[in-house]
């Protein structure tokens, strides 16, 4: 009852009068305005894989109950706006959506299977030039539903300029502020399917695969690349390039335990952190007062060698401060950048990209590791 209350009060101080945003718009178009007449309009393509089970109503297409059975693959075909500002995610507040302003999910297409999927993933790669068959898997926080994790991965894509493919693994998170224990209950469930899902991504013909998590997602993320590392299969491919781990929402001291599996020379990941990040003080407030990683200070992360970047002064739209990593138009570029150098991850590479961070940002490293 306190968790719910605590949850309840901390969203009608930040979010009051702001009604929720419909999830049915999966494969609705404006039949008075369609899309593909938008001058201006760009197209994202987004590979989908996901633990949610289908759902009842086509347009939502997954829900945010679990299915235990089977990950699901699809595809969906995102148009951006032309007037979409870098670092906004113009999400339809109504059915249907507007063309000239909205973001608008359409072709929603269901695979039979993994095979079919990395089958589709492979000839997308294949009709890409060298050196832009890198894939971006994004993996999402709580309080997300299909249509939020699909239009952030788009949006992701699209201002970072990121010229690979984009694949959202979609855990089955409720997308409702009040399921914070389900959520984080569903990304403990998802661990072997993302071990399975980024296998098989490691086999296709991509030339590289870069992670991206964020918030609740990071937990996930990181427990499965640490049961990963247990097996000794971590990175068997060598294909993995970038990892970053943003506005992670894991308990302090689980991290440490996490990365205790990784030899620290192999902690290759940038860590994006920020003291504003008003999300994550609730959060350590439902753990007990437990610090979360995406708020620590950055010498002492550092310290178990990882890479942090300061986030704290980085201006941003949200007012909660939990997406500067998509939100800031710079920093969502330089990722970008560095994902579209293909490069391995290697510390000299670690350290050029310092140089071209924004001047609001700081990187924090341990010496002893670069």
């Amino acid at each position: 009852m306190a968790i719910r209350l605590l949850l309840v009060c901390f969203v009608s101080l930040l979010i009051a009068g702001c009604a929720a945003k419909p999830a049915n718009i999966v494969g609705v178009d404006n039949p008075s305005n369609p899309a593909a007449s938008v001058v201006g309009a760009t197209r994202q393509t987004v590979y989908i894989a996901t633990t949610r089970a289908l759902a009842d109503d086509p347009a939502v297409l997954f829900s945010g109950e679990r299915d235990l059975e089977t990950v699901h693959f699809a595809k969906v075909v995102v148009s951006v706006p032309p007037g979409h500002k870098l670092g906004n995610v113009e999400r339809p507040a109504s059915v249907p959506p507007n063309p000239q302003k909205d973001f608008v999910i359409l072709e929603p297409q269901i695979f039979t299977g993994a095979n079919q999927f990395k089958g589709h993933i492979n000839k997308a790669l294949g009709q890409r030039p060298p050196g832009q068959r890198e894939i971006l898997l994004f993996v999402h926080g709580y309080n997300t539903d299909l249509a939020a994790a699909v239009l952030r991965t788009a949006q992701f894509k699209h201002d970072s300029g990121f010229t690979g493919i984009p694949v959202v693994f979609s855990w089955a998170s409720r997308g409702k502020t009040l399921d914070y224990v389900y959520d984080l209950n569903s990304a403990l469930a998802a661990r072997d399917d993302l071990l399975e899902t980024g296998e098989m991504l490691g086999r296709t013909r991509t030339e590289g695969l870069n992670i991206v998590a964020h918030s609740m997602g990071n937990f996930l993320t990181v427990e499965a690349m640490r049961q990963d590392q247990l097996e000794g299969d971590f990175n068997a491919y060598g294909k993995i390039r970038t990892i970053v781990l943003a506005s992670p929402d894991i308990d302090a001291d689980v991290f440490v335990t996490q990365l205790r599996r990784f030899p620290k020379s192999e902690r290759k990941f940038y860590v994006l952190i920020s003291k504003d990040d008003k999300a994550l003080a609730v959060s350590r407030r439902i753990a007990g007062g437990v610090d979360r990683v995406g708020e620590e200070e950055g010498t002492e992360l550092a310290k178990l060698g990882v890479t942090v970047i300061d986030l704290t002064k980085v201006d941003n739209t949200s007012s909660l401060n939990h997406t500067k990593f998509a939100n800031s138009p710079e920093l969502v570029q330089l990722i970008g950048k560095r994902m579209n150098e293909g490069d391995s991850f290697d510390d000299s590479q670690r350290r050029n990209v310092f140089q071209a961070l924004p001047a609001a940002v700081k990187a924090v490293t341990d010496p002893g590791v670069l």
